[in-house]
């Protein structure tokens, strides 16, 4: 109204009729005095400074102060009394397309799981899948998995399938890490993150996860953690080869990998290789080596002491 009267030298009735409003709303004064309120609530403000209009309100009252809430939520506001909301910041990310597959390691699928042992002790598997034939390429069990503990899971399931052209996974801490992208970038591989909240854009994984809870976790008990790795080790291999896939024409996904002619990766066994260990099992030297060893260290020691005597 001010703006209409000045800038363009309207009369008041001239403006009042352009905006729309009687003249007696433009001309109403207030006639109220909120100086005695606006002291309490900012009082009140400075004892709980985490308190909205509601719960001050509810205070004046018990001060024996009436008023009405919407009285002390404009007099709330006018005094600049707000609580300031933290608000998280939300990772924005754009829908990555989803490209018709046709052929295997065009596109691995990752994510984690969780479950407990009989202690109540969390662990947590990751899974690693080949989008295009179902094969479940690794199913590590562990009580947690950084970024650097990812990135070996990959590297080791690459050597035996190949390297793939992207990999799928959700925005988790060990997913979103330099290290995890540093890596990415040296092995030129495509990291294919889906958007915040949308895990069906992970699908093929979800599904994934959903048969692992229903035919191994949800059946079974587990002891410790090594009992959790051995038997979900198991069914990993019971999946791969003797699980018929629906999607797959009921074929098991390495039945379907082999009429591709992918052949099955070779037992660490077979060309003189050392055998495969168990999850997280360190190295250890044969017990023949071990005795060798001693055997040579004795036979040192003696040799010492015969020296010494003959000095």
């Amino acid at each position: 109204m001010r703006r209409l009267k000045e800038e363009f030298c309207f009369s008041q009735r001239h403006a009042c009729e352009l905006v729309g409003i009687p003249r007696s709303t433009y001309r109403y004064e207030v006639r109220k005095d909120d100086t005695a309120l606006r002291q309490k609530l900012i009082e009140l403000a400075h004892e709980q400074p985490r308190y909205g209009y509601r719960r001050l309100c509810v205070l004046l009252r018990i001060d024996g102060t009436v008023v009405n809430h919407k009285r002390v939520r404009r007099v709330y506001r006018a005094a600049g009394l707000q609580v300031k909301r933290i608000r998280r910041r939300r990772l924005s990310r754009n829908a990555a397309p989803f490209v018709q597959l046709t052929a295997a390691n065009q596109e691995w699928a990752l994510d984690f799981a969780s479950d407990v042992t009989a202690s109540g002790r969390r662990i947590r598997v990751l899974s690693v899948i080949d989008v295009y034939t179902r094969m479940c390429l690794a199913l590590e069990t562990d009580t947690s998995f950084p970024s650097r503990r990812v990135t070996r899971v990959l590297e080791a399931a690459m050597a035996q399938h190949g390297k793939p052209a992207t990999v799928r996974s959700d925005n988790g801490p060990e997913l979103t890490s330099r290290h995890y992208l540093g890596w990415f970038i040296d092995n030129k591989i495509a990291a294919v993150h889906i958007q915040p909240g949308r895990p069906m854009q992970n699908g093929h994984v979800e599904s994934f996860h959903g048969r692992l809870r229903d035919e191994c976790l949800n059946t079974n008990w587990f002891a410790n953690l090594w009992d959790a790795r051995r038997k979900i080790g198991a069914w990993q291999q019971h999946y791969n080869t003797r699980r018929p896939h629906s999607k797959l024409g009921y074929r098991t996904p390495e039945q379907f990998a082999q009429s591709l002619g992918i052949a099955p990766s070779p037992s660490p066994a077979l060309h003189g290789a050392a055998p495969a260990l168990p999850q997280g099992q360190a190295l250890r030297a044969p017990a023949a080596a071990l005795t060798q060893h001693r055997r040579r260290a004795n036979q040192s020691t003696m040799a010492a002491k015969e020296l010494c005597e003959v000095v």
